[in-house]
């Protein structure tokens, strides 16, 4: 890096001396608590989640959003849904809290290049990070140091060491943290995991997830640089390798061209979407802090996909069961499936049933970012959890080195190791780039 993080903040000084414009809504003279009693945060990371999330965190009577932060000026140099970029999402920000407070202006939300001017800021107390996954460890351990909580995309990191240190520097600094693994404060995601949990179809077989592939590597050469996008540090601790905007953008057809198709930045769509339909067949069997013993490839089950095996559990099947909805929990008396949106079972009266006091009762969470507000004001752990989301990427990641390596794998859940398998656990970590090191 040109800019090192020291001499960057040297330069800081004079801007401290410049006026800000605020607005009566900053003061507390509108219908929104008082600002002692908001929630302040900054977003690393203004792609097309980042930007999603913003405008979710936004809406929040109880947020103030003080900075957004992106390597890249303007969402032009992404490709992608709904890209914004840095410049555009500040202005977002600034124009809404104007609209709102009746202002013709208003300039308290500052932009930042560097992720650390946001993370050194004592007047935020939370930051949401929607960043390519190679990026989620180093920034959730910098987060957790620097004291703010975290609502981070999934899935957990890029490697499972990664996110084994994300557990470690949440639970070291008491930070409360939240994955975006949303479909947990979904109802029917809920209902059909209740029902699944409390025996309402009967004892639990097996566990279809609809879950995808695996990541591969960038098969085209290089691009210019566009103006306004520091590209090294969308790199990171990835290897240094040439810009292409296949490379970076966030689009989810990897077909055409994303980052999470390449393997530097992401496993693909088996993490992607692994870290929601996994993640519900794990809450839905009570699996959560655990993780597969046997990883069966798809040449040895008895389906045409990998199997994770769960001691004494059901195993769960990454494809698509016979039934529908993109999760499919099969039981000795019916089955219950669930997809957003919709949900089904074998009996249309199990969709209205009511769980009974003495039935297993699952977190309740209507809004996934509301509860991870709650969570920072009581000091309580979230929905989806570091440890969860820990879970969840597990499954995963398992999964790809299973597809990768193509063959069955023996897995040691407390060492977070697999048995006898040396080119396995060379993907258990990662060499990271300086000066990006865990």
């Amino acid at each position: 890096m040109s800019v090192s993080r020291r001499n960057f903040l040297k330069g800081l000084s004079a801007a401290a001396a410049l006026p800000i414009i605020v607005p009566a809504s900053a003061l507390g003279r509108d219908n929104r608590p008082a600002p002692s009693d908001r929630i302040t945060m900054g977003f690393i990371g203004m792609g097309s989640m980042g930007m999603n999330n913003l405008r979710g965190f936004i809406q929040k009577p109880d947020v103030q959003v003080l900075a957004v932060c992106d390597v890249n000026k303007s969402g032009d140099n992404y490709a992608g849904r709904g890209l914004k970029g840095r410049e555009p999402s500040r202005q977002f920000v600034d124009s809404t809290y104007a609209e709102n407070s009746g202002t013709s202006s208003y300039t308290g939300c500052d932009g930042y290049t560097f992720f650390w001017q946001v993370l050194e800021r004592d007047d935020i107390d939370a930051v949401c990070l929607a960043l390519p996954d190679h990026w989620h460890a180093y920034m959730a351990v910098a987060a957790a140091k620097a004291g703010k909580d975290m609502y981070s995309e999934k899935p957990l990191a890029r490697t499972i060491s990664e996110g084994r240190a994300m557990v470690n520097a949440v639970r070291k600094y008491n930070r409360v943290f939240q994955n975006g693994s949303q479909q947990r404060s979904g109802a029917q995601f809920r209902h059909a995991c209740e029902l699944a949990r409390n025996g309402y179809v009967g004892e639990i077989q097996k566990v279809y997830a609809q879950v995808g592939g695996i990541s591969r590597a960038f098969p085209h050469g290089e691009e210019p640089i566009p103006d306004g996008f520091l590209y090294e540090l969308w790199l990171g601790n990835a290897p240094s390798a040439p810009y292409h905007s296949k490379r970076v953008s966030g689009g989810y057809n990897t077909e055409e061209g994303a980052w999470r198709a390449w393997i530097p930045y992401s496993a693909g769509h088996v993490a992607d979407w692994g870290a929601h339909n996994f993640d519900t067949a794990l809450w839905g069997l009570g699996l959560d802090g655990s993780a597969p013993t046997k990883i069966v490839h798809a040449s040895d089950a008895e389906e045409d996909e990998v199997t994770l095996i769960y001691a004494d559990h059901p195993p769960i099947i990454k494809k698509k069961g016979p039934h529908e909805g993109m999760i499919q929990f099969i039981g000795t008396e019916g089955w219950v499936g669930v997809s957003r949106g919709d949900i089904w079972a074998s009996d249309e009266a199990l969709l209205s049933v009511a769980m009974k006091p003495s039935d297993t009762h699952l977190y309740r969470s209507e809004d996934h970012r509301r509860d991870f507000l709650n969570c920072v004001k009581t000091r309580s752990r979230p929905i989806c959890d570091v440890e969860i989301g820990h879970s969840s990427l597990v499954a995963c990641l398992t999964s790809e080195i299973c597809m990768r390596l193509e063959r069955t794998l023996e897995f040691n859940p407390k060492k977070e190791k697999f048995t006898g398998d040396q080119e396995a656990n060379g993907l258990v970590t990662r060499s990271m780039r300086g000066p990006w090191k865990l």
